[in-house]
């Protein structure tokens, strides 16, 4: 237990590390197999777009009586035969969203679910949604999506270095991907609150690596002319350095995320929290791994591809080398081994 106490100050220090850097192609090969199964996933399933995207009618009836498999009945019985969408909320809601219907059609299913249920008419909660605007907040997502990364790429270009900006967008691409997969592969509708969640992660996802990479600059300030270590070694010893820092922030982010999730939107029924909360929770968690295990490793294999690092890391093996060969030089003649003496001929 004492060592574990401890470990946030070995780690800062440099008394206990862990090679990151160097074990990259794991982390790598990783994150390859999450790629594909969420490019899988994509492929075979797709996304689930709610009916602000897609456009569409959409009803809302409270009653005692909700059940997913009556409003199944209802749709069937009014003729509606397009890929529905049916939702208990809470336990007394239910929520349906068809494709988009006409005004004699929408009345026939409003009817049929009143007398189903043993409600008014005024009572259910109905919404037409048209295609045209369905395609309107979804190019206004992607201009807010694309927006952001050239923000945050001239920021980070401007504030560090540009190969810095171009790791953090690597990373942040990596994270949404993997997070739009995982959405897909539990099949939760994609609404504009998902959308909101996929904003806040990569925000969230910058800013831890943004912490990783200010103490990669602390750490590799002037090392060019140093010659104290190589970039990769330095790079390294950041990600150790602010390692605890990342593992407790994000767990503190985490807490209430999943009781928003497992609590709200399992336990209690809310179904407008889970789309926003289960993209947050992906996305935290993702967020982190990649600002550890992908953004800084591909850093340092940009940094190390420089004349100046390739320079300095040949000046370190050079000198690692001597001081080898130094060592074995001085070793005491006894340490050496047996030495074999010449046999004396004897002599009448």
């Amino acid at each position: 237990m004492a060592k574990l106490s401890g470990i946030g100050g070995r780690l800062y220090r440099g008394e206990t590390s862990y090679d990151f850097i160097g074990k990259r192609r794991r982390w790598y090969v990783f994150s390859a197999i999450l790629i594909i199964a969420s490019a899988a996933t994509l492929f075979t399933q797709g996304l689930h777009l709610g009916i602000e995207f897609k456009g569409g009618s959409s009803f809302t009836v409270t009653s005692a009586s909700a059940s997913v498999t009556s409003a199944e009945e209802v749709l069937r019985d009014s003729g509606v035969t397009t890929q529905n969408i049916i939702q208990k909320i809470g336990n007394d809601k239910v929520r349906i969203q068809t494709e988009p219907l006409s005004n004699a059609q929408q009345n026939i299913v409003q009817d049929k679910l009143a007398a189903k249920f043993g409600v008014t008419v005024d009572s259910i909660d109905s919404q037409i949604i048209g295609p045209s605007w369905g395609k309107e907040i979804t190019r206004k997502a992607l201009y807010g999506l694309f927006g952001f990364l050239i923000v945050v790429l001239l920021y980070l270009a401007m504030a560090f270095e540009p190969k810095m900006a171009i790791s953090a967008i690597i990373a942040v691409i990596h994270d949404v991907f993997i997070t739009v997969g995982i959405y897909a592969l539990v099949g939760f509708e994609v609404t504009p609150a998902t959308v909101i969640g996929f904003l806040t992660i990569l925000g969230y996802s910058l800013y831890d690596t943004v912490v990783v990479f200010d103490k990669v600059r602390e750490n590799t300030k002037g090392i060019a002319s140093s010659g104290r270590s190589t970039y990769t070694q330095a790079a390294n010893l950041a990600v150790n350095q602010t390692l605890v820092r990342s593992f407790n922030t994000s767990l503190i982010a985490l807490l209430p995320v999943g009781s928003i999730l497992f609590v709200g939107a399992g336990l209690l029924g809310a179904g407008t929290l889970k789309d926003l909360s289960l993209a947050l929770f992906i996305g935290l968690a993702t967020g982190t791994y990649s600002s550890i295990f992908i953004a800084t490793p591909i850093l340092a294999v940009l940094r190390e591809r420089e004349p100046a690092m390739q320079a300095l890391a040949k000046r370190i093996g050079s000198r690692s080398n001597s001081t080898v060969v130094s060592e074995v030089s001085t070793k005491p003649i006894g340490d050496r081994g047996p030495r074999n003496q010449p046999k004396r001929k004897n002599r009448k």
